[in-house]
């Protein structure tokens, strides 16, 4: 019995923050039918309220309290294990303050950790070999996640993932990474339902990210076809998914049959 869903938002719900077919009408069904939701994203180019606030923009009105980022993440885990230390953020868009409550932002010269967010045509050189002077001193790197690319309305866009391989390789480090697809950003967001992991379901169109790392910890993985999905995605997924549906539009049908309606 399905009891709450995981949505990706990024390539699920939208691309560039325009709504995909069928994703408004998904949004309003799960609450006609009392069905539990969040929205859980790597995204780290906008804060919860402003991701709200551009979902309702975009027909689908969710609370902050229902988004689940990346950022929020790691703000516990920086809190919990880097406490008092100065994070140097490399990240697309901002420093993410908004987000990283009781995180010290600091500049290269005053950070013990490294935090990785998302990237994009903010992200230059200097930033990046400032991390790597860090990372190469021993700070440890925090990631929000390993995402290569994403999906925009004028096509794939490489994401911070591809820099994250260098840096590790030219350091020899391992970065921790805090989003999708580690099992404790998944588990927050289950806590936050009040589902187990059993009685849940990811839709994502990642892969990797989304759906193996969701069916990993217990969850049903549902790859929708749209964002940055590509056919050989299904070649090499081992697992395969375990339901795989053309967009975000055809979710309650699934959910009817996996609920025996």
């Amino acid at each position: 019995m399905v009891e709450g869903v995981l949505l990706d938002i990024d390539g699920v719900l939208t691309v560039s923050w325009e709504p995909l077919p069928g994703a408004t009408h998904t949004i309003d069904w799960l609450r006609e039918h009392e069905i539990g939701f969040r929205l859980v994203t790597n995204t780290s180019s906008r804060s919860r309220e402003e991701i709200a606030e551009l979902l309702s923009a975009a027909g689908m009105a969710v609370g902050v309290e229902q988004i689940d980022t990346a950022v929020t993440s790691a703000a516990t885990h920086l809190a919990e294990h880097h406490r008092s230390v100065g994070c140097y953020v490399v990240n697309d868009g901002g420093d993410l303050a908004e987000d990283l409550t009781g995180v010290e932002v600091a500049a290269a010269a005053d950070a013990g950790v490294v935090l990785l967010g998302g990237a994009g045509p903010d992200v230059g050189y200097d930033q990046l070999n400032a991390a790597f002077r860090l990372a190469d001193a021993g700070a440890p790197v925090v990631a929000l996640h390993r995402n290569t690319r994403f999906q925009t309305a004028d096509g794939p866009a490489l994401d911070m993932g591809a820099f994250l391989v260098g840096l590790e390789t030219a350091t020899g480090c391992e970065a921790t990474v805090v989003g999708k697809p580690a099992a404790a950003f998944f588990h927050a967001a289950l806590a936050g339902l009040g589902v187990e992991a059993a009685d849940a379901v990811m839709v994502g169109d990642d892969i990797g990210s989304d759906v193996l790392g969701a069916q990993a910890v217990g969850l049903t993985g549902v790859l929708v076809r749209t964002g940055k999905f590509r056919p050989a995605d299904l070649d090499s997924a081992d697992p395969p998914p375990d339901h795989v549906i053309d967009g975000v539009g055809e979710l309650p049908a699934l959910l009817q049959k996996l609920n025996g309606a």
